[in-house]
């Protein structure tokens, strides 16, 4: 999930808006860009409606006639009732495929890695779990409250690792490499959540956030070698 300032946004946000991708996209066209913004205004309602209700007690009947749209035209943009929540997530999942493709010559695709996500705990982006925004932390806590969502996140998880292999070069090696990044990624970001919904805020959980990523990248190098 990435993030502007909270959620972040300059309007209140039902949870974690969109910033500034500084790993690019290859251009959509105007048809997707509109299919994204369907995606995008559907999932914004069905969230609104989450977190004002819980997750739980909001039909997807509810939430297609919030966006005013048909039961099965939503079916078509959103599989699964988690995945309306999930949306967001939807852009990270070939993130880290993407910082690996777009890395400079001579550096490693761990270099790039690390150097990717030292960046995001200093822009206090999301999907770090180093982000007290108001809106976010509404979210985390809906997602993280909520064991379906939970169980779907798994899943976004997985095809992660899936692109990230490929990044990679898609050989078992490979494979066996995103599978470990990924999951470092992931309790890196559990970690730092956690510690922020105990209560303290990312200024003041940033510096062990650094050194625990730092650990974790030196690990996973000596694991992986040059990988």
């Amino acid at each position: 999930m990435s993030g502007e300032t909270p959620g972040p946004g300059t309007a209140p946000h039902a949870g974690p808006a969109h910033a500034a991708d500084p790993v690019p996209h290859a251009p959509m066209s105007l048809r997707e860009r509109k299919k994204q913004l369907t995606y995008q205004a559907v999932s914004d309602a069905a969230i609104a409606m989450f977190l004002e209700r819980g997750f739980d007690k909001v039909s997807v009947a509810e939430v297609a006639a919030a966006a005013d749209i048909s039961k099965p035209t939503l079916f078509r943009y959103f599989p699964a009732k988690e995945d309306l929540a999930l949306h967001r997530f939807a852009d990270h999942e070939d993130e880290a495929a993407r910082v690996v493709a777009a890395r400079a010559d001579g550096e490693s695709p761990l270099d790039a890695l690390r150097r990717h996500y030292l960046d995001g705990l200093e822009r206090r982006d999301p999907v770090t779990g180093l982000c007290d925004a108001p809106q976010v932390l509404a979210f985390m806590r809906l997602l993280y409250g909520t064991p379906s969502l939970v169980a779907r996140m798994y899943a976004y998880q997985g095809r992660s690792e899936a692109v990230l292999a490929r990044a990679l070069g898609d050989r078992v090696r490979d494979r066996l490499a995103a599978g470990q990044i990924i999951a470092v990624l992931r309790i890196l970001a559990l970690e730092n959540w956690r510690r922020i919904d105990a209560g303290e805020t990312a200024d003041q959980v940033y510096a062990s956030a650094v050194e625990a990523a730092e650990l974790a990248f030196v690990q996973l190098r000596s694991g992986l070698g040059a990988e």
